[in-house]
Order: structure tokens, then sequence, then C-alpha cells
């Protein structure tokens, strides 16, 4: 069989050059045209509803939050498994598809369950989505260091939430920068029980004074001199102690 081969393209030379040539043309055509990655995504279509109730034990959080939503999201189309997790503060429901399930039409769905299931939750707890992204996802980590020793950690976790993060953000494919580590810049507010006990006050009657105080208002214009001059009230509060 092989001298056969051997002979037939010793005697048809021209063919087998164009068989050739026809080889190497088809194959750098699927060499730039066949989608590969480096790292496929072989992950279900997954949905993250992330749900934080600040100070609620995990009991609380599931019989409050968690159950109210994975019953919900049962009924969502498409969606072939539900699982709800119940932390201290925190619930997470985790939602997935079938694997030819558009990743987008799955959040928009998510959405429109979730637009229903809200206002039924307590006031505290707040639901949002998840990224629209996988752990296999995860390309790339940096620190970010201060080696001169100017800036404390407040101060670099400031820089990242607030600029570093925005500009990652921009990148072409970049679907979520998440931040770890650092000190958060935050005022709090030092009660005093003796202050307190002395001025016959609450620990509500405090918090609704600082939520009070610390707003903006804006009114209408003042016409002075022909020029108008915008009235508004300026309360944030930068530095509170007591």
């Amino acid at each position: 069989m092989i001298p056969a081969i051997i002979r037939w393209s010793i005697e048809n030379r021209f063919l087998v050059l164009v068989a050739t040539f026809a080889l190497v043309v088809a194959g750098i055509y699927s060499v730039k045209n066949t989608p590969i990655d480096a790292l496929p995504d072989l992950s279900d279509v997954q949905v993250i509803i992330k749900t934080s109730y600040p100070g609620q034990a995990p009991q609380v959080v599931e019989d409050q939050v968690t159950y109210p939503l994975t019953t919900a999201m049962l009924a969502v189309a498409g969606a072939e498994t539900v699982r709800g997790y119940s932390f201290f503060g925190d619930s997470y429901v985790y939602i997935i598809f079938n694997d030819d399930t558009d990743m987008y039409w799955a959040r928009s769905r998510i959405l429109e369950y979730l637009s229903q299931v809200a206002p039924k939750l307590p006031a505290e707890a707040k639901p949002i989505l998840g990224p629209d992204a996988t752990g296999v996802g995860w390309v790339y980590s940096y620190v970010l260091q201060d080696k001169t020793g100017k800036h404390d950690l407040a101060e670099l976790r400031s820089f990242q939430d607030w600029f570093l993060k925005y500009e990652l953000q921009t990148v072409d494919g970049v679907s979520e920068v998440a931040t770890v580590g650092g000190m958060v810049k935050q005022y709090q507010v030092e009660i005093d029980p003796d202050k307190l006990r002395a001025y016959n006050l609450t620990l509500q009657q405090i918090n609704k004074a600082i939520k009070d105080g610390n707003q903006e208002a804006g009114a209408s214009v003042i016409e002075v001199a022909e020029a108008e001059h915008m009235v508004r009230t300026s309360g944030y509060i930068a530095r509170y102690l007591m």
C-alpha cells in the first residue's frame, strides 16, 4: 500500500503540490478563525444575589431573607438549581441556569423577579446582583504599596476605591475590581453614657439627630442686583464627636 502511494505521488507531482498548497491554506484559515481560550470557562451559567442584613444572626437571615429569595427564584425560567446560604449579616443565593442560557438574559430575568420580592424583605436588607463573571475569570491580582511610608492604609484604600478602581474598570473585558484589605475611612460617633443619662437621651434620639443633621436641602433662587442666587443648606457632617 505504501509503495503504491509513493509511486503515485512521484507520477503525479503537480496534484500533490496542489493538494499540499490547499492543506496549507486551510490550516492558516483554521488557525486564524478557530476560537481558542487559553483558560476556557467551564463553570455553570449562574447569577448570585448578595443581601446584606447587618447585625442579624444566621437563623434570622435565613428566615427573613434567604428563604423568601430562594422560593421566589425557583420560578425563574431556565433555572436548574437554586441554592441559598445564610451567614451572620449576609445572605447569598445562587441561581444556576442551563448551559445554553445567555448570561445577560438570565440576569435580566433575575432582576425582574428580584423587583417583585425586594419590597417584601426587611427595610435593612439590600439585595444586589453579583458581577457578571466567575472565579475562572480572575486573571490578575495586585498590591497597592507605598514604599515611601508617607501614606497609611486608610489613604491607600481611599486611592484604590476612588481612583484606581474606576480606571481599571474602563479596561475592555474587566467586569469587576474587588478590593481586599486596607482601612476604609469612616466617621464614628462615640457615645458617653453619663451624658446620655444627664440629658435624658436615648440612642434612638441620637441616631435620628445625626440623620436629620446630615442632609443637603435646596430651595429656590433669590434675585439680588439682577443676579440670581441659589439657596441651599449644607449639612454634611465632616466630624462629629460627643
